[in-house]
């Protein structure tokens, strides 16, 4: 019987998906499950756009063409539970799975205290992330780093401190990950600070972590977060889909040593990047004003963040004393008032920072901010029933 708190070597008894799939095709397996034995109406995922550079969302209902959201995109940046608000605000008793990495995951469970998201009707199938890479910089590092076409590569990895790709004609070439975050290549910044590398949020973890030699292509290691997460994977098990076996101590210790590997690295980068600047939350506020005045007001910020919950924007109402609405630069006071919203909910998945057009570091001004309130025991996403420190907006009966 599948526990929660508990670990598990789990593989496929698809032998499509086992070979289409990320570690065995196990996640894409038991969304199949789910969809077939109608436990959720839909899958929301991500599958490859134009190329492995692009990933999209999408919505699955037929378990047949689960085929196309198998595998992993590392280019893949957007933070899905956005994309989630807009289905649920259309069908509001829809019932999904949804795959989710450590900061999605985190993010849904902030929406489901703001009233935004019902957490009785999602299923979180987690992945463990070591991190994302911006798809402009990966397509020119490929070229210049690796000496690929980018267009040849059909298939990207990150495995091992190290990043993979494969070509048509079925060449792998490889690159130190260490190697390239010391040039200007690398996973995108707010992933080198992030030390969440397992979705311990979710309600089933899945990776590769630990999966020791002799079964490493066939199974994944999975963890179970929550009683739901053990319910439909023993559900899954018991009909067939799926196979569970116990991992030994070896692979326990191996999956453990990789996420303090990961938290170690994390750490270091917090430390390079906020080097220099103060702990408190105002004067590091402050410490940013020339970042600030480089604002145009586009409200792309606002506009690509996921935890963004006001029915009104207040940076939108006529208020010349507070925000100085229309004013370029704007006030201080535009980027403060974010910070009101932002200081005890940014689960640093860095969609602000990726679309501003002037290159002002938000991610990093709102993660270490977030870094200060973590001190105070509170760590955004981690507990439904964690009330918000700063509680403007109170939460739904």
């Amino acid at each position: 019987m599948i526990r929660k708190n508990q670990g598990y070597y789990i593989k496929s008894s698809d032998d499509v998906l086992k070979d289409l799939g990320e570690s065995g095709g196990a996640l894409t397996t038991l969304m199949k499950f789910l969809l077939k034995s109608k436990i959720v109406d839909g899958v929301l995922a991500v599958k490859k756009g134009y190329d492995i550079y692009d990933a999209v969302p999408v919505l699955i209902s037929d378990a047949n063409k689960l085929e196309e959201s198998a595998g992993s995109l590392h280019c893949g940046t957007m933070n899905i539970a956005k994309i989630l608000v807009e289905y649920i605000n259309a069908s509001p008793d829809l019932k999904l799975a949804i795959t989710v990495k450590p900061c999605e995951a985190l993010t849904i469970m902030e929406l489901g205290k703001r009233g935004k998201i019902d957490l009785n009707y999602i299923i979180m199938v987690g992945v463990n992330c070591g991190g994302t890479f911006p798809p402009i910089s990966t397509r020119n590092m490929i070229q210049d780093v690796i000496g690929v076409k980018p267009d040849d590569v059909i298939n990207e990895e990150i495995t091992q401190g190290k990043f993979l790709v494969e070509t048509r004609d079925h060449n792998i070439k490889e690159i130190n990950i260490d190697y390239l975050e010391d040039s200007i290549y690398g996973r995108r910044s707010n992933c080198r600070r992030c030390e969440m590398n397992i979705p311990v949020s979710a309600d089933l973890g899945f990776g590769n972590w630990g999966v020791l030699e002799d079964y490493v292509g066939d199974y994944s290691f999975v963890e179970v977060f929550t009683d739901k997460g053990a319910e439909i994977l023993d559900k899954a098990v018991e009909s067939g889909f799926l196979k569970v076996e116990k991992p030994s101590k070896d692979a326990i210790k191996i999956r453990a040593h990789v996420d303090n590997s990961m938290i170690s690295l994390a750490k270091d980068w917090q430390s390079k990047d906020f080097k220099g600047t103060d702990n408190d939350i105002l004067k590091i506020f402050s410490h940013y004003d020339g970042e600030f005045n480089k604002c145009i007001k586009c409200m792309g910020c606002r506009d690509a963040c996921p935890i963004c919950f006001c029915e009104e924007c207040t940076l939108e109402v006529k208020s010349p004393e507070w925000i100085n609405q229309g004013e370029i630069p704007p006030s201080p006071l535009f980027h403060l008032e974010r910070l009101i919203h932002m200081v005890e909910s940014c689960t640093n998945c860095g969609q602000c920072e990726d679309v501003c057009p002037v290159d002002i570091p938000l991610a990093k001004i709102w993660h270490q901010i977030n870094l200060r309130v973590k001190d105070l025991e509170y760590s955004p996403g981690m507990d439904e029933e964690t009330l918000v420190l700063f509680d403007l907006f109170k939460r739904p009966e």
